[in-house]
């Protein structure tokens, strides 16, 4: 049996931090059980200490998560430490990580501590944590740019004070490949007891080798892997799950070691951050973009055709892909749509059923084929139960290329009773639509940022919108899904209004 790499998911907390991509808790909460689907063996929740939000998602997906050990960030400090401590108190399996800057340049300008003050630090306070919880993960944050020698001292400090994970952390994305399958092999010749815990790779993407790095301190022993779904985090991001996972399956005769991901929910798990964060895949990203697994090229379609192996050496179906044939239509139930959405590992409330039933009889009046594309971007939001305290009834746009374009909306709100309708004139039909709901509901926030795209091809294509909306300096995405893009608009906008009032209502 090969030897298995336990994969430790940040997206949560590192991918989670970086801009553009805040979620409410709502949303942390059913994408740490999706990551829990996936088989991730740690879900790292968040900063406890950094703010009320962090806390309360460290200790409600403490609260859900029963297989993945639970882990919370914090520094080398006793307020951090407590904090982590008491957020990870509901967890089946709880894990504090402590962290502490072992390079010169980080201990003189940003610690203003001695070699000294942090080997000290390193044993208060990992001994500290250890009396806490059952597990601590120590990292040596930017252990790339230390002295080996002092990285090593520090390392063995931490195993004596009780670390049970050690972590070396190319923080800001720094090293080549074969530095860092040195630096993490001399870990295993210098450090006294490291052959007693797991040895951990922290890797960041700022010169694009954080997976060639990660699978490099593999190749040396590493025996845990920190990565995010879709790469996402700091600055240029960490070490892509997807893709090192599938580096490990697609050639596990080269590394000859294994992981416990399902990798059947990849695709699905990319799909669900990308439609809580609003931001989209790019094409060309490995395994889970859309053109990796598209084959236009003459010759590439010709081999295709003779034997799949010539031009792709990983089937779809292995991340959770379908052939994307037509399969429902205007004439199909709703047992059987329910049904496929089934098979494509769906599984949704008697309500959110019912909304997307009628999404798709709509949808198929206009649309001939079905695919399952479609169908997943009509319920991939609804997984995320975030009340619905407006719902469009109906709209109607006057518009035209000599005219300012005018827009009546009218929305129900989450007890059925309609709302006065608004109208409003704008520049173009989106915001002449966007400034009458604005009207209706009365909070002062505005629209941050709008994205609009195609779920598959041709000119009766589904169009998925996402939209964010800021409030007191907070950004809220919503998304909406339509072979209308002008009803897709104001479902997200909708949406993300929802978004935004269900949050402000948790910190009430």
């Amino acid at each position: 049996m090969a030897n298995m790499i336990k994969i430790f998911d940040t997206t949560l907390r590192d991918g989670e931090q970086a801009p553009g991509f805040s979620m409410v808790l709502a949303e942390k909460c059913e994408m740490a059980k999706q990551l829990e689907r996936l088989g991730v063996d740690v879900i790292e929740a968040g900063f406890a200490i950094a703010s009320p939000g962090d806390f309360e998602s460290v200790e409600n997906i403490s609260k859900i998560i029963k297989n993945s050990t639970v882990c919370a960030l914090a520094r080398m400090r006793d307020k951090d430490i407590e904090a982590a401590a008491k957020a990870l108190k509901p967890a089946v399996r709880p894990r504090i990580h402590v962290f502490i800057a072992t390079s010169d340049l980080h201990m003189k300008y940003k610690l203003q501590m001695t070699r000294e003050e942090v080997l000290s630090s390193v044993q208060k306070n990992v001994a500290y944590a250890a009396s806490l919880v059952p597990e601590v993960e120590f990292t040596a944050e930017d252990a790339t740019r230390s002295d080996p020698q002092f990285l090593y001292q520090v390392l063995e400090t931490a195993i004596k004070a009780g670390a049970s994970i050690v972590n070396i952390a190319d923080t800001v994305g720094y090293t080549a490949p074969n530095e860092f399958y040195e630096l993490v092999k001399g870990a295993f010749s210098h450090v006294d007891g490291i052959e007693h815990v797991t040895v951990s790779a922290h890797c960041h993407n700022d010169l694009g080798l954080a997976v060639a790095n990660a699978l490099a301190a593999v190749s040396a022993g590493a025996s845990q892997v920190e990565c995010t779904i879709n790469g996402i985090g700091e600055r240029a991001g960490n070490t892509s799950l997807e893709e090192f996972v599938m580096n490990l399956k697609a050639r596990s005769d080269f590394y000859g070691v294994d992981c416990a991901v399902n990798t059947q929910q990849i695709y699905k798990t990319s799909a669900l951050l990308s439609s809580i964060t609003g931001v989209k895949v790019q094409p060309n990203k490995a395994i889970v973009g859309a053109n990796a697994f598209a084959h236009e090229a003459g010759i590439h379609q010709h081999g295709m055709i003779a034997n799949r192996e010539t031009y792709q050496i990983i089937a779809p179906e292995t991340i959770g892909l379908t052939s994307n044939r037509m399969v429902l239509g205007k004439h199909s139930g709703k047992h059987a749509v329910e049904q496929r959405l089934q098979e494509m590992g769906y599984s949704l409330s008697e309500e959110n059923m019912e909304q997307a039933f009628r999404q798709f009889k709509l949808l198929a009046d206009t649309k001939k084929e079905i695919t399952d594309r479609d169908l997943e971007a009509m319920v991939i939001r609804r997984t995320i139960s975030i009340p619905e305290t407006y719902r469009l009834e109906n709209y109607s746009i006057s518009m035209g290329n000599q005219i300012s374009s005018t827009a009546w909306v009218r929305m129900v709100d989450q007890n059925g009773t309609a709302q006065e309708a608004a109208v409003a004139s704008h520049n173009g039909p989106i915001d002449a639509a966007f400034k009458a709901i604005s009207q209706m509901v009365d909070v002062p926030f505005e629209l941050a940022d709008f994205i609009i795209s195609a779920v598959t091809g041709g000119t009766n294509a589904q169009g998925v919108v996402y939209a964010k909306i800021k409030y007191e300096g907070k950004l809220y995405t919503g998304s909406g899904v339509s072979a209308d893009t002008i009803e897709a608009g104001i479902q997200a906008y909708i949406s993300a209004i929802n978004t935004m009032i269900w949050a402000t209502q948790q910190t009430l």
